[in-house]
């Protein structure tokens, strides 16, 4: 079966889960859920989007984009009518097919109805043209505005979990992933930085815009989507086997920038040696001139702020961190939101194994009886810094709760336990079948466990019971390692 196949049949199905559509004959409006419990709102249903062109005018001093989205997608259903998540500017016009086409929206969902219906399993377009002031989106899952940001004088955009819908109309939801053209015109000199690859330069016969062409190989989940406008420099070089990297950053952080990224090739290599080969056609960072309390794995380019480099070494575990992400969560992606630890617990342990690999196994060894005894006693009520509910069990946590400290550290535990449980040859085999099962499309935690099991040769359940779900922190199987890490010294 097809990866894209796949996809389709899972948004089918989820389109049939009770309540959030009826079998019916004849055209109907597409569902305005994908059928995530966590977010019932998020995405929506009757169509797969495969492609998104957006040409965007962006006025980083009055914060204004002047834009037309061209969505292609194909209909999963006869449709008489779709919808977009869109909580940005004011819609000036939607064409379906190249006709004009009936809109209206409620909160969050742009609301489309064709002149025609649209036949299921065929190819259509729908093109939004809006003007205004982008919004960032707040919610309950994450205590901060996400999406599109201008910092003064510049724009970040860091949509996790939803904040994509703020500064363009989209299917806003990892399990309906698309390629990406981003065409954005800035006031000279602002550069602009997004996913995928540069494709072409164009600067306005008068001097005063220049157009920044990116375009991605390789399919993106909406929140992975960035565009960064800023008064930037870059720094070119080749990781492995070609691959380009390239960093954006403040031209006063030239030195620090070096530093901080310069084990990026070699991280690169040796996750590919650990996971499978690097997923996308190019890989590197961006550094905003601001300060930022996170940093971010966009898809291809990391972002972070100019406070996480300081040229000391001090942001390689989040370097670290945010790489792996392009395996494990980006490329691997997640199928419901309540599967985040299938992003952090295996982003965060794949920066415990680079410190493996570059320190011995005694550093992996220390990390993970640091982080056993804060979780527990952070749960035994003895933290004075946490609160009780810092590390909740990662496999279902709460959705104002998503990115909780269990998803990331207790997440990573979890997958130390197996570990330790099935041995080294068997649990980097699990990793990279996982990942070259699941790559460029979604994953769930049932399909890991299944992967998982079948490499083990016996049942796991109760393993992953207990770490994923019990309120209690599990034991932790006999510390020490039972092989060498592939490739470590």
């Amino acid at each position: 079966m097809s990866r894209r196949l796949a996809l389709l049949l899972a948004i089918v199905l989820l389109t049939l889960i009770p309540g959030v559509a009826q079998a019916r004959e004849g055209p109907v409006a597409g569902p305005t859920g994908i059928g995530d419990p966590y977010f019932p709102a998020l995405g929506n249903g009757g169509y797969d989007a495969q492609h998104y062109a957006i040409a965007l005018t962006a006025d980083p001093a009055r914060n204004t984009v002047d834009a037309t989205a061209t969505i292609t997608a194909l209909a999963t259903q006869e449709l008489s009518a779709f919808n977009l998540d869109f909580a940005g500017p004011a819609v000036l016009g939607v064409e379906v097919n190249g006709a004009p086409a009936d809109w209206d929206r409620r909160e969050r969902e742009l609301i489309i109805t064709p002149s025609a219906s649209l036949p299921a399993g065929e190819q259509f377009t729908v093109a939004v043209r809006y003007a205004g002031r982008p919004s960032s989106v707040s919610g309950s899952s994450i205590p901060m505005l996400v999406g599109w940001t201008n910092f003064g004088d510049g724009v970040f955009v860091a949509s996790e979990p939803y904040g994509a819908m703020g500064w363009y109309p989209v299917n806003d939801h990892p399990l309906d992933k698309a390629t990406y053209e981003l065409r954005v015109t800035v006031p000279a000199p602002y550069v602009v930085a997004a996913n995928g690859t540069l494709h072409e330069t164009i600067t306005s016969a008068d001097g005063e815009a220049i157009t920044y062409v990116w375009a991605s190989r390789d399919p993106i989940a909406s929140y992975l989507v960035t565009v960064n406008i800023g008064q930037f420099a870059v720094m070119h070089e080749v990781g492995p086997d070609g691959l380009p990297l390239r960093t954006y950053y403040p031209p006063d952080h030239a030195d620090a920038v070096a530093a901080e990224f310069a084990r990026t090739a070699d991280m690169i290599a040796f996750f590919s040696d650990a996971f499978g080969p690097y997923p996308f056609e190019a890989y590197g960072a961006v550094v905003i001139d601001a300060a930022l309390p996170f940093a971010l794995e966009t898809q291809t380019i990391s972002l972070f702020g100019r406070n996480w480099i300081t040229g000391t070494g001090a942001a390689e575990e989040a370097v670290a961190h945010e790489l792996a992400h392009q395996w494990f969560g980006n490329s691997v992606s997640l199928t419901r939101w309540g599967d985040i630890w299938l992003n952090e617990g295996f982003a965060t342990y794949a920066s415990w194994l680079w410190f493996e690999h570059d320190r011995g196994a005694d550093t992996l060894d220390q990390i993970v009886r640091r982080i056993y005894g804060q979780i527990a006693e952070d749960q035994a009520g003895a933290s004075s810094a946490l609160p009780l509910s810092s590390y909740l069990p990662p496999g279902d946590p709460p959705p104002d709760a998503l990115f909780n400290g269990g998803v990331y550290l207790r997440g990573a535990l979890t997958l130390h336990a197996l570990r330790l449980h099935v041995g080294d040859e068997a649990f980097f085999a699990i990793l990279r079948a996982y990942y070259e099962r699941y790559q460029h499309g979604n994953a769930t935690t049932a399909d890991f466990i299944a992967v998982a099991e079948e490499i083990a040769g016996g049942p796991l359940g109760d393993l992953f019971d207990a770490w994923l779900y019990a309120p209690a922190l599990p034991d932790l199987p006999e510390m020490g390692l039972s092989a060498a890490l592939p490739g470590a010294q």
